[in-house]
């Protein structure tokens, strides 16, 4: 166990030991030599951790393998004791069935109830009681005492054993009861009662008393006996047998830290219940880890290896502190000499070198031996300039010195100039006085160049800006000042500020109170809070009337160059463009309304034959009622049913007449909340004409309680009709049998990607699409009819993706053969925020290639 818990330690010390190590090399040498002062103190107390952890476990170990002894000691001797009462429990009813039997007479009852006491010595008493509760025979121990024993024709007393009684008579089986010492009963007894039953009969009990005592001495193993305190507990904890060990006293607080008592181990007798519980406690037959001598050895070397550890940590505090003033100072001077970027040169005060830093030397290409004593002038001076190098040198001697520095050129060993900048302090000695000028040199020859070629970018940058086709404006928040703005800009609004807030308020992108939550703004400006790299463009189109244009403007935030916070406004003109859109819709709807146009010509011989039935009717009702009226054969009631006749059909043809103008009718897209029952039955009545012509049947179903949708009655109509007009030819082409010319009309709700719609599906018994004009369905202008334009499934889709809906066709099967198609869209429902501005063409073109199907008979 020791050995096991060695080892676990020596892998967490391990696994610690190397995340300190990573630790360690992240830390700057400041905290690296702080944490170095601490460390001895840091490995006293793991050291004093790591002694109180190990004698903690060993304790527990010791406690938990004497529970675990114990625990198994008092199961044994638990199952000793039930034995033994099942054995005596067994004896006793043999005899209560051989009572039961009527085989055994009273004489034999007392003769085996004593051979049964004195075998067995923790029986106290046997007794045979009637049914009544009545004492027949009973033979006691000698042991038991005088107020114990029962006499015969002795009635049950006490409340204990009366109640077992009736308990027994109730049950039928078998019951123990736990007698408690009284004054008048100062041994306390256990006691069985099991039934007499005589042909089914109740006829009293057999009593056993056993003696806890005895059970205790007699039932339990002697080596158990020998090793711990045993004693029998009731229910209520009080001692039945044996005498229990005093509280335990603890050397140490700690003597049992963390760990369960393993002192004491209790567990009930079966069968009596927990109405017997046997109870051990362990002798304490050892010293223990605190009260052994190897402990007290370990706590006194600890003392003194911690006595140890805290002296040379205040040695090593002491020394750290020596060592980190010497390295101060050394890397003071190292720092002057080694610097890589800045070369150090001293003169005195006559302007000869006294020294030169490594840096120097590799600047101008001298070595310190030949720099060192030098005067002016100076080897790295270039020739040309030493007229203006012996002036700054006479100011740097004289103490005029400037904070900024000055630039000259220096020329290297190898002929080659660059550019350097000079800075210039006193060097003064310990007692104040001043021995001469160090000066720093710094090659700038790079920066100069980066500055110039930054010059030039900007220059071009700005070219750019001022050649772009859109006006770039800047200025900052909460500012009236202007930034930037191109020469655009600057044509349109001036030099001025107030075009670059029109277009930022006209195109409502400043951010608002109610646009973010109150985390997400600044609350001094009043500005989204996230980084100017993670800031959107916002976009938006207006109109200027004092320009006469349409500007797309585009804003986004940034930080300029002084680090406040601006605002870039890009506004192009697109005019142009939006011309040719309001163009391209009027050509759309005027497409839309020849479409109709195309569609009522089509259907002009089926709508002559519906206008002709009711003009014939009217035509016979007038000429009968002339013809009766001049024989005088027409009465007063004939003639008013005559004349509603009539009417009914002039009103019938008015609407058809009135249905037809209003379909054909040159109109905006007005979309509104529409009736979906009501715009498929106007669509039906319109199309069931060209059906009818075709010899086609027609039904539809429509779902109940269908919700309403945002559309263009109208449009979707010229959908529908369009849609029934194809199937219907698709099946005259197909030369179906008149049981086979069919097309239904369905419209259910559905749930398509996780939108709430309605479908529209036109199924016909056609002869389906071909393979060869599938891709090119919905193309504008292409038509297998000779006489179709190619515009009907064109128009039919962008329709339909105009209401944001989508349009789809496929073909039915029978196994491998085409019995038809299916065309079906969908239109999603109205909400309380439907946009009904957009257009036709403004969300659908001919040139947009669009990719679903819609009414596929027209290309057929």
């Amino acid at each position: 166990m020791v050995s096991s818990f060695i080892t676990a330690s020596r892998q967490r010390t391990a696994a610690l030991l190397r995340r300190c190590d990573d630790w360690w090399r992240g830390l700057s040498p400041h905290h690296q030599d702080r944490f170095a002062a601490l460390a001895p103190l840091a490995a006293v107390l793991l050291f004093m951790a790591a002694i109180v952890a190990a004698f903690w476990y060993l304790r527990t170990e010791e406690a938990e393998r004497e529970h675990e002894a114990l625990r198994r000691d008092v199961e044994y001797a638990q199952q000793r004791v039930r034995l033994r009462l099942l054995e005596r429990q067994e004896q006793v009813m043999r005899i209560a069935r051989d009572l039961s039997n009527q085989d055994l007479a009273e004489e034999a009852f007392g003769q085996r109830a004593e051979a049964l006491v004195n075998q067995y010595p923790e029986l106290q008493a046997i007794t045979w009681v009637d049914e009544y509760g009545r004492t027949k025979a009973s033979h006691p121990a000698p042991s038991l005492p005088g107020e114990l024993i029962r006499s015969r024709g002795e009635v049950l007393q006490g409340d204990e054993t009366a109640q077992t009684f009736d308990l027994v008579r109730e049950q039928q089986q078998p019951v123990y009861a736990q007698q408690t010492a009284k004054a008048s009963q100062p041994v306390p007894l256990l006691q069985l009662q099991v039934p007499l039953n005589v042909q089914g009969r109740f006829n009293g009990v057999v009593l056993a008393e056993y003696s806890v005592d005895g059970l205790m001495r007699y039932g339990t193993p002697t080596e158990v006996l020998a090793r711990y305190a045993i004693t029998f507990l009731d229910a209520n904890a009080q001692v039945l047998a044996g005498t229990p060990l005093a509280p335990r006293t603890r050397a140490l607080p700690w003597g049992n830290m963390g760990v369960h008592d393993a002192n004491a181990y209790e567990v009930p007798i079966s069968p009596v219940g927990d109405r017997l519980v046997l109870r051990a406690q362990a002798y304490r037959t050892s010293l223990g880890v605190v009260g052994s001598g190897l402990f007290w050895l370990v706590v006194t070397l600890s003392a003194i290896t911690v006595w140890m550890l805290l002296a040379t940590w205040h040695h090593t505090r002491r020394r750290m502190q020596t060592q980190l003033a010497l390295v101060a100072e050394t890397n003071f001077r190292r720092a002057m000499e080694n610097s890589v970027l800045t070369g150090m040169r001293a003169l005195d005060m006559h302007g000869q070198i006294t020294y030169v830093n490594a840096a120097f030397c590799q600047m101008t290409g001298w070595s310190e031996e030949e720099l060192v004593g030098q005067i002016p002038p100076y080897s790295y001076w270039p020739e040309s300039d030493y007229e203006h190098l012996h002036h700054h040198l006479q100011e740097e001697l004289s103490g005029k010195t400037m904070p900024g520095g000055f630039q000259v050129r220096v020329r290297r060993k190898n002929g080659v100039l660059f550019d350097a900048r000079l800075y210039v302090s006193p060097l003064i000695d310990a007692v104040g006085k001043q021995t001469g000028w160090m000066t720093s040199m710094t090659d700038i020859t790079e920066p100069n160049r980066i500055r110039e070629q930054l010059t030039a970018s900007h220059e071009r940058f700005t070219i750019v800006l001022e050649a772009l086709d859109a006006s770039v404006s800047v200025a900052p928040l909460g500012s009236q000042e202007l930034l930037f703005a191109n020469k655009l800009y600057r044509q349109w609004f001036g030099s001025h500020t107030a075009g670059h807030l029109q277009l930022v308020a006209q195109a409502g992108v400043l951010p608002t109170a109610t646009a973010t939550s109150a985390d997400d703004e600044d609350g001094l400006m009043g500005l989204p809070t996230d980084s100017v790299t993670s800031a959107h463009t916002e976009n938006a189109e207006i109109y200027l009337p004092e320009l006469g244009k349409w500007l797309e403007v585009r804003s986004r935030y940034l930080s300029w160059v002084d680090g406040r916070l601006a605002q870039m406004v890009i506004a192009t003109d697109i005019t142009p463009r939006r011309l040719a859109e309001e163009q391209a819709a009027r050509q759309t709807e005027r497409a839309q309304s020849v479409s109709r146009l195309i569609t009522m010509g089509e259907m002009a011989s089926s709508v002559a034959h519906e206008l002709n039935q009711p003009l014939t009717a009217i035509s016979n009702y007038c000429n009968g009622c002339i013809s009766r009226l001049r024989n005088g054969q027409l009465s007063e009631e004939a003639l008013l049913t005559a004349l509603e006749k009539t009417a009914h059909q002039a009103q019938r043809a008015g609407q058809i007449i009135q249905r037809i103008r209003a379909f054909v009718k040159k109109s905006e897209p007005n979309r509104q909340l529409a009736d979906v029952a009501k715009m498929v039955a106007e669509a039906v009545e319109l199309a069931d004409i060209e059906l009818r012509r075709h010899n086609v049947r027609l039904t539809h179903h429509v779902a109940a309680r269908l919700p309403p949708v945002m559309a263009d009655a109208i449009l979707i109509e010229q959908v529908l009709i369009n849609l029934m007009k194809n199937s219907a030819e698709s099946i005259a082409h197909a030369n179906r049998p008149a049981s086979g010319r069919s097309v239904e009309l369905r419209v259910v709700p559905k749930t398509i990607e996780g939108q709430a719609v309605v479908e529209f599906a036109v199924q016909d018994t056609g002869q389906g699409l071909a393979e060869e004009i599938r891709d090119r369905l919905f193309e504008a202008f292409f038509s297998t009819k000779q006489e179709g334009m190619g515009m009907g499934l064109n128009l039919c889709r962008s329709i339909v993706e105009s209401h944001q809906g989508r349009m789809q066709a496929q073909n039915l099967y029978n196994g491998s053969e085409v019995t038809g198609c299916l065309f079906s869209f969908w239109l999603p429902l109205a909400t309380p925020l439907g946009d009904t501005a957009p257009t036709v063409l403004a969300n659908a073109s001919p040139a947009k290639g669009l990719s679903h199907g819609a009414d596929a008979e027209k290309n057929r």
